[in-house]
């Protein structure tokens, strides 16, 4: 049965250019800012909403049927939803999935993430492929009383993600190891028992399920925050070092990432970067970032391997990427975007070091790529050999 909605409005969402969509609040009540950006996946609205990628952003839900399979402490890709808000077509039905344990609408609440239904979710996906993300104002107010020119107000006075470093805010307070693996009937996330190579993962915004891939390829995984300097890293004396996805403007985060970065290159260890951390470890090759028109938010993105030709289905959720033109000589542009032609992965020749802007751990979307954790630990082991 869907959730009740009232016949008067609830929520409204108003777009900085003053374009307003009126709709049923669910979730908590109140209001907040961020950029609007569209998702395609038509599973995980979950692991969606709390991939701390999405920090400062509200999420436009493509496909209609969001919160009907529930919600469980499992799915988490962090302890809370980071995502500011969700915006969907239909209200959520009652959940109907034997791994709920909660309503989708009770768990945004409990959380203090704000939503909107009853929304024309092909008309606003339009609007932000043809102007770019816009800047929004969400409100939710179960008496459907708002104040639309403070709204669209508040919609104006968001200052953007760019050059705001979100990483900082979505990080890791102190380090942390992990030894969970990935999900397995019937067992469930087991944990890694055998682990041969010892790796750090620096923290900017870390899904679990990066984590737990990084377990499964044979890693013991220490997690640093994203602050840390290279010899804090070094003194774990790692196998390997991981450059996690994150949140925000590459370029601000750079500036006390990139030169950690920069010394580890020149201490011979693998490095393996996803997302933010591709970008990362770009802007220490000596490569630039952009602001995407709208990014890449989905689990149905071709992309393809230059090198080998093979097409592989991903996830993705970025807003900015790598500027390809910028790639330094000896950094070699491994994967493109087959959607519009965007940077996509990087190696650098000679040695065991590359990134992909794609999400490759899944959660949710296609698991086409996981053999890009198994390339890490094979080159781990050939540097031990």
């Amino acid at each position: 049965m869907n959730a009740a909605a009232s016949p008067t409005p609830t929520a409204c969402l108003a777009l900085a250019d003053g374009t307003l969509f009126f709709g049923h609040g669910f979730g908590a009540t109140g209001q907040t800012e961020a950029e609007l950006c569209f998702n395609t996946a038509m599973t995980g609205y979950q692991e969606i909403m709390t991939d701390p990628s999405y920090a400062g952003q509200v999420v436009t839900f493509t496909f209609p049927h969001v919160g009907n399979v529930g919600v469980n402490p499992e799915d988490d890709e962090t302890g809370d939803p980071v995502a500011s808000g969700m915006v969907v077509k239909w209200m959520p039905t009652d959940s109907s999935n034997w791994r709920a344990t909660e309503h989708l609408s009770g768990w945004l609440a409990a959380r203090g993430r704000i939503a909107i239904g009853g929304v024309d979710t092909r008309r606003l996906t339009r609007a932000i492929r043809q102007a770019g993300a816009p800047h929004v104002a969400l409100a939710h107010n179960p008496e459907g009383i708002f104040d639309t020119d403070a709204l669209v107000a508040a919609a104006r006075g968001f200052a953007g993600l760019e050059g705001m470093d979100l990483a900082k805010e979505v990080t890791c307070a102190q380090s942390y190891r992990w030894d969970e693996m990935r999900w397995a009937w019937p067992e469930g996330y087991a944990p890694q028992t055998a682990a041969k190579h010892k790796v750090v993962a620096i923290d900017y915004g870390a899904k679990r399920n990066i984590l737990r891939c990084l377990a499964s390829a044979g890693c013991d995984v220490t997690v640093l925050p994203a602050t840390a300097t290279a010899e804090e890293v070094m003194a774990h004396a790692p196998d390997g070092v991981f450059l996690s996805n994150g949140p925000g403007d590459p370029a601000a985060t750079g500036a006390y990432a990139v030169p950690m970065i920069q010394d580890i290159l020149g201490r011979d260890v693998p490095v393996f970067g996803i997302c933010l951390g591709h970008q990362m470890l770009a802007l220490a090759l000596g490569a630039k970032t952009i602001k995407m028109n709208h990014g890449h938010h989905g689990a149905n993105h071709p992309v393809k391997d230059l090198e080998t030709g093979k097409v592989e289905i991903t996830s993705m959720n970025h807003g900015f990427a790598v500027d390809a033109q910028t790639l330094p000589d000896g950094v070699v542009e491994t994967h493109t975007s087959l959607f519009d032609g965007s940077n996509c992965g990087i190696r650098v020749q000679d040695k065991p070091v590359y990134s992909v802007q794609y999400h490759p751990e899944a959660s949710p979307g296609p698991q086409d790529s996981y053999y890009l954790f198994e390339r890490f630990a094979a080159a781990m082991d050939a540097r031990s050999g």
